[in-house]
């Protein structure tokens, strides 16, 4: 599910991001949920949040 909020990232996210790259992590997350919405769109069998999770670390 997006995230509203930097302070509801996953601890590992929290935990190795400084802050600034935490934004840019969330924003990318939320952006690949949308698009990746439909799983015919998505590599593999990944869920669309193991997608969106791949696409905001490569961000």
């Amino acid at each position: 599910m997006p995230y509203q909020d930097t302070n509801d990232l996953p601890d590992n996210v929290k935990h190795v991001l400084p802050e600034h790259a935490q934004a840019i992590y969330k924003e990318a997350f939320n952006s690949a949920w949308q698009q990746y919405r439909d799983p015919d769109d998505r590599r593999g069998d990944d869920s669309r949040e193991e997608t969106a999770h791949k696409v905001a670390w490569a961000a």
